[in-house]
């Protein structure tokens, strides 16, 4: 047997292999997209079952299938390349560009056309340049999302970017594939074009899981750290992401202010109207609050009716933002079965230098707010004393009268103590 004959069916042979990978990568991404409800799997399963369709018709079928039908088969393995692209666009939350996924197939579909009839070799590079614009739309898709910090991000950029540079080979390697024999250099950039195809599919989908894993963590991990009702950072999350903020801002010297807010008589709300008003009125003062503040601060709900902030400004800075939530929420207007509800908060203040510990701060913070409660409540008070320690923050705190806790805590005082 001739060794064109082996080639034709080691190439045959691997064209299947990859058929049958996509094929079945294409039902296990479409059986997962029916189970996790993510889009993104729905349309790179539904890419991979018409990108393996359309290679097994025309692996099998070859120069039997006819004009029409061969320009079809392909149109179709470029609609698949161009879901590959708009799969990449739903993960990311993007709409869906069917102008965009139908504009490449479209466009060959013309050329091919209007060059009838047109040689094997311009039509197989036109091919190529259609399905390494859609890698390099894909890796691009990805790149715009290169500020997360998934880990699957740089090789789900790498593998498409890699796809269109092996479909691009006889382009950028024009002279070099002319100067040699056409027939022979097309069969290598074939065969390696298969090879290269299965290591694709495969590596492919391996990326997706990876990056729908990754983000599915990412996703947990941050509900673990989000209040549900009001969408501020909980108790764990608060303290974590102040933490963080504190060491920057001490990397630059600059200092930081906390406050603890504590809504007034709240405890008499739940007791009178339910606890559903409320979580209306918790509502409104997270809101509130984010409204009052800058994006660069940062907010929690640390307990009950409890409210904490830490911004990174001066202490006289701070105050000025914390007279604007007492104000706003006292005029907020929050009205049960269409009765007026006062609404007042207590606020307390505390700064210190570069580097300050959060628990210093809360200590010294929680200390003031007691003194706002104990002097008619509905007022900001900062703290008396710059925070140096936390054993000096306890002692204020009991010269105070403060409530102590009995161990430490993030919050010097339970919510209950200061209602």
């Amino acid at each position: 047997m001739p060794a064109g004959t082996h080639l034709s069916l080691d190439i045959s042979t691997l064209y299947l292999v990859a058929t049958l990978a996509a094929a079945l990568l294409g039902a296990m991404l479409l059986f997962f997209w029916r189970q996790e409800k993510i889009a993104a799997l729905g349309w790179w399963g539904a890419a991979y079952i018409l990108g393996a369709a359309s290679v097994a018709l025309w692996t099998v079928g070859g120069s039997e299938l006819g004009w029409e039908l061969s320009i079809a088969v392909n149109a179709v393995g470029f609609i698949a390349c161009g879901l590959v692209w708009d799969a990449a666009r739903a993960f990311h939350g993007r709409p869906a560009n069917w102008i965009g996924v139908i504009a490449g197939p479209a466009l060959w579909v013309a050329a091919v056309v209007v060059l009838d009839p047109i040689d094997p070799e311009t039509r197989m590079l036109l091919g190529a340049g259609v399905v390494a614009i859609y890698a390099a739309l894909t890796a691009g898709e990805l790149w715009r999302e290169r500020r997360k910090s998934l880990r699957a991000r740089w090789p789900a950029i790498f593998v498409p970017l890699l796809h269109g540079v092996v479909l691009m080979l006889p382009i950028l390697l024009g002279d070099l594939y002319r100067s040699a024999d056409t027939k022979i250099m097309a069969q290598v950039w074939v065969a390696a074009f298969a090879a290269e195809l299965v290591i694709y599919a495969v590596g492919t989908v391996f990326i997706i899981v990876m990056l729908v894993s990754e983000r599915t963590v990412s996703a947990h991990k941050t509900a673990a750290s989000i209040d549900p009702l009001t969408g501020l950072l909980n108790r764990r999350g608060f303290g974590e992401a102040t933490s963080r903020m504190i060491e920057r801002e001490a990397k630059a010297g600059r200092p930081v202010t906390v406050m603890i807010f504590d809504i007034d008589h709240f405890k008499s709300v739940n007791d009178r109207f339910g606890h559903a008003a409320g979580d209306e009125v918790l509502k409104v003062f997270s809101n509130i609050v984010v409204a009052s503040l800058r994006m660069s601060d940062l907010v929690g709900r640390v307990g009950g009716e409890e409210f904490a902030a830490l911004l990174p400004c001066s202490i006289d800075e701070a105050l000025l933002a914390a007279e604007r939530v007492r104000e706003a929420f006292e005029a907020s207007g929050v009205a049960i079965d269409d009765a007026p509800l006062e609404t007042t908060v207590s606020i307390g203040v505390a700064g210190g230098p570069a580097n300050t510990e959060l628990e210093v701060l809360m200590a010294s913070a929680d200390t003031a707010l007691y003194q706002a409660k104990r002097t008619g409540r509905n007022r900001v008070e900062a703290a008396v004393e710059q925070p140096l320690s936390l054993e000096n923050a306890r002692r204020n705190q009991i010269r105070s009268g403060a409530p102590q806790p009995d161990k430490p805590e993030m919050i010097s005082a339970p919510a209950e103590a200061h209602a």
